[in-house]
């Protein structure tokens, strides 16, 4: 027969047997939740860029006119991303022969956000070289890719700024890119860099059929 001392040590084990596989359960089921969780807030944040996109898209459909387009296009992107400096470079459009003429036009749009005047702004350390060379590289450019590229700026300044450089192109082609920065204080995001990712491409065909109505007309 069995005896009471082996009986409850049999139930000891069966209870921490039980207690373990609860335990397990737990923490299967912590982070089970955790990864829906995750999923919904990187859902949420999704649906938040399509959202942007979408309005911008809605806000410069039918706009005819270049200076009127990156002013809406300014605007609205100021309007969603606080406090930030916009520059739109954009390489001289491409000859009949063919070429592209080495010589950009940029427009600038300033935000609320107060700049110390004895600062030169960051847009006019850009030469035509470096323009071209970021249009070419056809990517996101952090400061440091800038830096590579050729622009020469004070250290002690581009540690008050957080910048990038967002190519603008269609068909492969590259028009130029828009230049975003504000304090460093509160530096651009991964979100917010992602959002106006989205918009680049449709604003870029916008733009080349601006040209192209210029031209045919």
């Amino acid at each position: 027969m069995v005896n009471d001392e082996t009986r409850n040590k049999r139930l000891r084990l069966l209870i921490k047997k039980f207690n373990k596989q609860r335990k397990k359960q737990a923490m299967q089921i912590d982070i089970l939740c955790n990864d829906i969780m995750t999923a919904h807030k990187d859902f949420l944040k999704a649906l938040k860029v399509l959202g942007f996109a979408a309005d911008f898209y809605n806000a410069i459909t039918g706009l005819t006119d270049l200076n009127e387009l990156l002013c809406t296009a300014g605007s609205y992107i100021q309007k969603h991303t606080p406090d930030v400096h916009i520059a739109f470079f954009l390489l001289a459009p491409i000859g009949v022969e063919g070429v592209q003429p080495e010589n950009f036009e940029m427009h600038v749009f300033e935000s609320n956000e107060p700049i110390d005047p004895e600062d030169r702004r960051v847009e006019n350390f850009f030469n035509t070289e470096l323009v071209i060379n970021i249009s070419k590289s056809n990517q996101i450019c952090t400061v440091e890719d800038m830096l590579g590229m050729g622009l020469q700026c004070s250290p002690v300044y581009l540690e008050k700024i957080s910048t990038a450089a967002i190519p603008l192109a269609t068909a492969g082609s590259s028009m130029g890119f828009m230049l975003v920065y504000r304090s460093s204080h509160n530096p651009l995001t991964a979100d917010e860099l992602k959002a106006l990712t989205q918009i680049t491409p449709g604003l870029a065909r916008s733009i080349a059929s601006c040209r192209n109505l210029i031209t045919s007309s």
